[in-house]
């Protein structure tokens, strides 16, 4: 199950079962869970905690100490699911402080060279296509699509069921169940991941009102706010209407000229 020129030091703990391809390298406090399949020239380090049936395939890196200035060597974390696929030279970094950590969730498909940052949160089915990066301190939400080569700046949040279009760059928060485009702009609500996702027809009618409301009427966004409040009443529609209540970064703009998706 491990072959015989890969090098795992005695502080690794691995699962009995765990499968290790040639000249991968796990070093550090590494724990790896249950079915985990590791394969050639990976590089799995630091304090990183893998849980059960993760696939990390051909030349990634994850583990590695986090690219800050500030950081000083302190041991710090990565905390990664269960049934996830890594794919070939992503790169997964640990926490910055001691008592944080980057953290990825279950069922997530991490594609070649994508780059998650440290102190990133990546929830549960978050697909990361090839060559996205994701800076510090982010968030990235349940269900959430980031499509190739789109960026997410630092502190970003990426609601769940946001879909980030190829070669999108958002320095501020993408709401809930919307596309973003360009760069910091939505061009209507992801109805295709809603419906996938089960959405019924009154949600999906409900989301779409109040995305005009909160960026198609004109209308100042507190005003906006403070109109939605009083006629919000299902639980995905509260998510969005909280979602943009919160931000500390603002969040995107609706793309002129660009028609909201029915």
């Amino acid at each position: 199950m491990i072959h015989p020129t890969a090098l795992i030091a005695p502080t690794a703990q691995l699962a009995s079962d765990v499968q290790v391809g040639p000249y991968a390298v796990i070093e550090g406090h590494v724990t790896l869970g249950p079915g985990c399949v590791v394969g050639p020239f990976v590089h799995l380090t630091g304090h990183t905690t893998l849980g059960a049936r993760n696939r990390i395939h051909a030349g990634a890196v994850v583990g590695d100490t986090p690219q800050d200035v500030k950081y000083k060597g302190e041991p710090t974390r990565l905390v990664i699911g269960d049934d996830n696929i890594i794919r070939e030279h992503a790169t997964i970094h640990c926490s910055t402080k001691e008592d944080t950590a980057t953290t990825i969730g279950s069922h997530c498909f991490i594609m070649g060279n994508a780059h998650i940052g440290h102190d990133v949160q990546v929830k549960d089915y978050a697909i990361l296509c090839n060559g996205i990066a994701i800076a510090g301190f982010a968030v990235i939400g349940e269900r959430a699509f980031l499509s190739a080569n789109s960026l997410v700046h630092q502190f970003c949040r990426v609601g769940p069921l946001a879909l980030l279009q190829g070669g999108a760059a958002v320095s501020k928060d993408v709401p809930p169940f919307c596309i973003a485009t360009g760069i910091n702009m939505i061009c209507g609500l992801n109805t295709i991941g809603l419906r996938r996702s089960g959405f019924a027809a009154e949600q999906r009618t409900e989301l779409k009102r109040l995305y005009h409301l909160l960026f198609l009427s004109g209308k100042l966004r507190r005003d906006a706010l403070a109109e939605a409040e009083a006629t919000v009443t299902g639980a995905a529609a509260r998510q969005l209407l909280d979602f943009v209540a919160t931000t500390k970064r603002g969040v995107c703009s609706h793309s002129a000229g660009v028609h909201a998706e029915e």
